[in-house]
């Protein structure tokens, strides 16, 4: 049974009836408790402005948490989590709130406080937080989106760091916490065979894919606002472009890692006006059918606006303007009423320079590194071998090396990523989250995006649900003599 890494503290979750709260950060808390990884002087103080009495409220989230960990509940473990429990009704924006925050909270222990909540409260929550002299001992973590563009992200970062240094603000990406993600550092600059070939020389392209099968599910007033350049392109796929692409950094320290990430961002080509015709696609998905069963078009979800222009699948090619990089075109793809539900990286590799094997079979030739997030994490290397049988002569066939980490580690859950994040959180250790410079990096890049879709005035594409988003998107890659790993 591992020992207790992280000291106590006092975990105040904002917004804790919320549907990220109940479906995630509850659990994940659970996790680490059944681990043994959090103190047993740990409390946790849920947050919300819903009326009704104590009792109530933590019954809710009992009754949440036995539906989100399902068969994995452990009831003695679950009492002792549910043990540490405590609920608070605060009015974010009441200053007179927080008194009883305080004194629950007391000045002993660090405070960890958990913005699940939108980020237009983050700077009044801070600003409350300080005048009851909470601010000195804490660390606060922000859910994204962090604004809409980079000018409103500036605004929320901004308002937070009048209260809370960089060195004590913890930038949440999930993804980020996922161990296939934590495995790209490991796999790149622990293995030569990799880093010695991760250039122009011998990669000829790379694909970030990460689609959705799901539509809206209810979130009409958020994403219509947002869409998905704003909602994945923006932090999910920039963030792994960037672990992708960055130089070797110093160290394994958070400003080491968040440096060359950060030059990633920077080094991002504009795409011209021009360009927003042959290098982005924008759609959004009509009715189709998902599953075997009849789904409906964006517009036509409930409470939906027949007239938006909301774009809900993206996908383009960026440049990144830099030695290691120069001519490999990384292509993105993001949607939602996808065929699967899929997040995976593929890495192409050049052809051999000399061929000398039967010209039909040429089209095999070039390697492939598939990182896959989900559904199944795992990472595969496809190599070219030789058929078996006295009759094959020298054909050739593509097959795997590959590493699946539920297969390979069969007696060890997968932690899911929010439980690393929240424990990196608890151990004050920065690598996992986002730095002020790189969200406004990239909010740099989808800005120009974004005013050139206004500009244009060119509407989102139509796809059926459960397609691969429009066909544009499909010129957009073979264009450049490519095409889409793995649709089907």
């Amino acid at each position: 049974m591992p020992s207790i890494t992280v000291e106590p503290c006092t975990f105040a979750l904002f917004g804790a009836l919320g549907d990220l709260a109940l479906r995630k950060l509850f659990p994940a808390l659970y996790h680490l408790d059944g681990a043994d990884l959090l103190h047993g002087d740990t409390r946790i103080i849920a947050l919300a402005r819903e009326e009704g009495t104590e009792q109530q409220h933590l019954a809710f989230i009992s009754a949440e948490l036995r539906r989100y960990v399902g068969n994995e509940l452990n009831e003695a473990v679950a009492e002792r989590f549910l043990a540490r429990l405590t609920y608070l009704h605060v009015d974010f924006l009441k200053a007179e709130d927080y008194v009883a925050l305080a004194e629950m909270a007391g000045s002993t222990q660090r405070m960890i406080a958990y913005f699940a909540t939108p980020a237009a409260v983050y700077g009044a929550i801070c600003e409350n937080l300080a005048n009851v002299g909470l601010a000195e001992n804490t660390r606060v973590v922000l859910e994204k989106p962090i604004g809409s563009d980079l000018e409103s992200s500036r605004k929320v970062n901004d308002a937070v760091a009048q209260f809370f240094p960089e060195n004590r603000t913890y930038r949440i990406d999930h993804y980020l916490g996922k161990e296939t993600v934590q495995n790209l550092i490991a796999l790149r600059f622990a293995n030569s065979l990799f880093e010695t070939q991760w250039n122009q020389n011998y990669i000829s392209h790379v694909e970030i894919t990460v689609a959705e099968k799901v539509g809206i599910e209810g979130r009409w007033g958020y994403f219509d606002k947002a869409g998905q350049l704003r909602d994945m392109i923006q932090n999910h796929l920039l963030q792994l472009l960037c672990l992708i692409a960055m130089d070797p950094p110093a160290d394994l320290s958070a400003d080491s890692i968040r440096d060359e990430k950060v030059k990633v961002l920077k080094a991002l080509a504009p795409i011209s006006p021009e360009g927003l015709t042959t290098q982005v696609v924008r759609g959004q998905y009509i009715a189709g059918h998902s599953e075997g069963k009849s789904v409906p078009g964006y517009l036509e979800e409930p409470n939906s606006n027949t007239q938006s222009d909301t774009e809900t699948f993206v996908a383009l090619r960026a440049d990144i303007r830099n030695w290691r990089w120069a001519g490999v075109p990384f292509y993105l793809r993001t949607g939602k009423r996808m065929p699967q539900k899929l997040s995976q990286i593929v890495i192409h590799f050049k052809e051999p320079s000399h061929y000398i094997f039967a010209p039909e079979q040429r089209l095999q030739i070039s390697n492939k590194l598939i990182i896959r997030l989900q559904p199944d994490e795992g990472i595969s290397l496809r190599v070219m071998t030789k058929e078996q049988g006295l009759d094959k002569g020298m054909q050739l066939r593509s097959g795997p090396l590959q590493l699946n980490f539920s297969d390979t580690w069969r007696s060890a859950r997968i932690p899911d990523a929010y439980e690393r994040l929240l424990l990196e959180v608890m151990n004050g250790n920065q690598n996992l989250f986002v730095r002020k410079d790189e969200i406004e990096a990239a909010w740099k890049w989808c800005d120009q995006l974004i005013a050139g879709w206004k500009k244009s005035g060119d509407a989102p594409k139509p796809y059926a649900a459960g397609s691969w988003g429009p066909m544009s998107s499909i010129a957009l890659i073979t264009r450049d003599g490519r095409s889409w790993y793995g649709d089907i």
